[in-house]
């Protein structure tokens, strides 16, 4: 009997079973070395209220388009958000992309807490041209990129329907009558709603938050917080005294209620005829089904339609490591580009130009007045002390109204404050 020649088929179906488990088993490793686990970024913004829905559906949306990158949000309160931020860019620990408004990267900048993105956005394929010019110019710093703007938001005037319709004062085409663009002329437009509709304050002003409304009017009337060199401060003079007398004026007529605590629900709940609002209570406001709103620009009393602003923005730390931070680019790419069109519905004007110029968004209600207001907006000077200025400013000019202090006296005052803090 031939040993090996009955032994060969065996020898060889063993060979190709070891072969074949051989195979198999390197599959298998070769797929487990292929599952990369994603980068997870944490994301701090202040957004709550109708906002949050907006971010927590584009973080959503981007974390299920690709596998790279988890996106995992930490909300914080907006009172307490910049002192936690600051915090955490001085320790070293914290988030890997954050939101910060325009007006508070200075001093993130001075400190060298946030990083220059143009190569990052280079690599990501990212392209601040793509970005309105306006936003673009607000977060370049001796020719970097510091920061991916999201939007700009500021105020419109909103006018309840109902109560200008019982005054007379309502358009066929549903606008308001406001008569000359004068301060007189819109005091007299307040005085006749006043009169034919009693019971409602003709226009609720945001005292709470008077450093806004004093804005507004006062950047109309062509008025600058600081010199040109950013050295000295600017607002003691006759544009802002003109500002703060009208504002007196219309608490003293009780055009306006000086002790109203909650304008902004004063209107929502028709008992108020007109209000400065922000972009991002459109939503709000014309969801409301007993509340016929419509939405225009600030009305130019004071010469021209330029008005306060700002803008949010996304940042990355210096701390953060090389991985994350290109995970963050990608992130900001998308939030830019493609979440831009969710965050237009929130209200603020999307940065993006894309995004801003498509039918889809200015298909929105009252997106095309929205745009054009949008681009008389002023935004804040670019010093790394606005926060403490800014403070200041809002504190004063609430006391200045409050306690009705000559205006004269009270911005003199502030001025002093202000110029202070500049020479420290």
């Amino acid at each position: 009997m031939n040993i090996r020649g009955s032994l060969l088929p065996v020898i060889m179906l063993c060979a190709f079973i070891i072969s074949g488990c051989s195979d198999s088993s390197s599959d298998v490793r070769v797929k487990a070395e292929k599952i990369v686990p994603p980068v997870e970024l944490s994301f701090w913004n202040p957004f709550g209220g109708g906002e949050g829905e907006f971010v927590e559906q584009i973080i959503k949306d981007y974390n299920d388009s690709q596998h790279r990158v988890f996106v995992k949000q930490l909300r914080l309160e907006s009172n307490e958000y910049y002192a936690r931020l600051s915090t955490a860019l001085s320790l070293g620990k914290g988030p890997d992309v954050a939101v910060a408004h325009v007006d508070r990267l200075s001093p993130f900048i001075k400190a060298k807490q946030i990083v220059q993105l143009d190569a990052l956005a280079n690599e990501a394929g990212f392209d601040f041209n793509e970005i309105e010019a306006s936003n673009r110019l607000s977060v370049r710093y001796n020719g970097n990129d510091y920061a991916v703007p999201l939007d700009t938001h500021f105020h419109m005037l909103y006018y309840n329907k109902d109560i200008l319709d019982r005054a007379g004062l309502l358009n066929d085409d549903g606008t308001p009558k406001l008569g000359e663009p004068t301060p007189a002329g819109f005091m007299e437009f307040l005085q006749q709603i006043h009169e034919r509709v009693p019971g409602v304050q003709p226009m609720a002003v945001n005292t709470p938050y008077f450093q806004e409304s004093f804005l507004d009017l006062y950047y109309e009337a062509g008025g600058e917080l600081l010199s040109p060199d950013l050295k000295k401060a600017a607002i003691h003079n006759e544009k802002a005294m003109q500002v703060l007398t009208f504002y007196q004026q219309l608490f003293d007529r009780n055009l306006s209620d000086l002790n109203d605590k909650t304008p902004w629900d004063s209107f929502d709940h028709g008992q108020a005829g007109l209000w400065f609002g922000g972009v991002w209570e459109a939503g709000h406001h014309l969801g409301n089904p007993s509340l016929h709103v419509g939405i225009m620009p600030l009305p130019p009393i004071f010469g021209t339609s330029v008005h306060w602003g700002s803008s949010h923005t996304l940042v990355v730390p210096a701390y953060v490591s090389e991985q994350k931070q290109h995970a963050a680019m990608d992130f900001m790419r998308y939030f830019s580009e493609v979440g831009g069109a969710i965050w237009g519905q929130a209200g603020h004007v999307p940065a993006n130009h894309a995004i801003v110029q498509s039918e889809a968004y200015l298909e929105l209600p009252y997106r095309k007045q929205f745009v054009v207001s949008r681009d008389s907006v002023k935004f804040a000077p670019k010093t790394d002390k606005y926060a403490a200025l800014y403070t200041t400013i809002s504190e004063d000019l609430q006391n200045i109204v409050q306690n009705r202090i000559v205006p004269e006296q009270g911005l003199a005052a502030l001025e002093k404050k202000l110029n202070q803090i500049l020479a420290n």
